[in-house]
């Protein structure tokens, strides 16, 4: 383990239209301890040709065998992470270039295993919105079942508390929840760091803007996920259903 290196991983799957100022908006960050490991999940467009203007000692491809969706290539990711922190930014995500240094600095002061921040929602060409997503000071696993509000490009964590196995991602549609879940079975709360470090690019066909995929795939984790019995997992799901509509409102 690297003392101070924050590992960051990406995704990247036919992503040639935004790679390019996801990779600059990790360059441009003041915290300089960092490598970016992009997991290429068989892209069959021209993300390489893009990325390989960046490649160097700190900015690595690395391609998978064989197309297994982004839960798949992250683990990949987290296999070969050498840094103190590990952190995921998704190809088409841009961060404030003070987000490492902020969280790497709130997370040795809250000593916390897990973090997350902050974030505003942008439109495709990722210029923001103004609806902004504030995060609690801390959550704990019952809550994080009725409010998604971490996402996972604004996490980060300490892998002198956590082990790679807690943070492998089950091969699941919307791993990055069932993976938060996961860790805070394990732990008593994630931290949040409530400024706004992220941009969360919404793009018209992502799975991420399909909003009826959303409520199933939630359900599923509820039920054959989570094994939440029929009238927990309405309870949460009602409350969830409420706190998606704050958070976009």
């Amino acid at each position: 383990m690297n003392k101070g290196l924050v590992s960051i991983i990406v995704p990247v799957y036919n992503a040639e239209k935004f790679l390019k100022e996801t990779i600059e908006s990790v360059i441009a960050q003041t915290y300089t301890n960092w490598e970016l490991l992009l997991i290429n999940d068989c892209s069959k467009d021209e993300s390489k040709k893009v990325a390989n203007e960046y490649i160097s000692e700190k900015i690595k491809w690395i391609d998978m065998d064989k197309n297994g969706g982004a839960a798949l290539a992250r683990n990949k990711g987290i296999e070969l992470a050498s840094g103190e922190y590990i952190c995921f930014i998704d190809a088409d995500d841009l961060w404030n270039n003070e987000k490492l240094e902020k969280q790497v600095g709130f997370m040795n002061e809250k000593e916390c295993a897990f973090s997350f921040t902050g974030y505003e929602f942008a439109n495709a060409e990722c210029i923001p919105n103004g609806k902004k997503v504030f995060v609690p000071e801390k959550i704990k696993y019952k809550q994080a079942l009725k409010n998604t509000t971490i996402w996972t490009s604004t996490v980060m964590f300490d892998m002198k508390k956590l082990s790679k196995e807690d943070i492998y991602m089950p091969n699941v549609k919307s791993e990055d929840t069932a993976t938060w879940w996961k860790i805070l079975k394990k732990i008593d709360y994630a931290y949040g760091l409530n400024e706004i470090l992220s941009f969360y690019r919404r793009t018209s066909g992502t799975l991420s803007s399909n909003k009826f995929e959303a409520i199933k795939r939630i359900w599923n984790l509820y039920r054959n996920v989570e094994k939440l019995n029929f009238s927990t997992s309405c309870i949460c799901f009602c409350v969830y259903i409420v706190n998606a509509i704050r958070r976009r409102l």
